[in-house]
């Protein structure tokens, strides 16, 4: 994943990354409007499906197993919490508690 995503980003435009960190804010925006909703609601399901998505086209084919730990990281290190959180406070549990019921489904 690592090789794949420094492949297609060395590639990008200042342009391009501005377009996919705009796509990405966008997605923590409208999980940070769900805070407060359960993580198996099919909005932000919907959301979980959809961030995966863009990080498979952005960087890397995104298996589950990858969103998984992504997942658990955004929580466990303050650094993605604190990042996420400034959408709003709770977006990075939410996510994280959002992907593990996604990822639980394909089990």
């Amino acid at each position: 994943a690592y090789r794949e995503s420094a492949a297609r980003t060395a590639k990008y435009t200042n342009e391009d990354f501005a377009r996919i960190q705009e796509q990405s804010a966008a997605l923590f925006q409208k999980f940070a409007t769900l805070v407060g909703t359960s993580p198996a609601d099919a909005r932000v399901q919907a959301l979980v499906e959809r961030w995966q998505a863009l990080i498979s086209e952005s960087y890397y084919f995104c298996t589950d197993k990858i969103l998984e730990n992504l997942g658990q990281m955004y929580v466990a290190d303050e650094r993605f919490t604190k990042n996420l959180d400034q959408f709003g406070a709770g977006t990075a549990k939410l996510m994280s508690d959002a992907i593990a019921v996604y990822c639980a489904k394909s089990k």
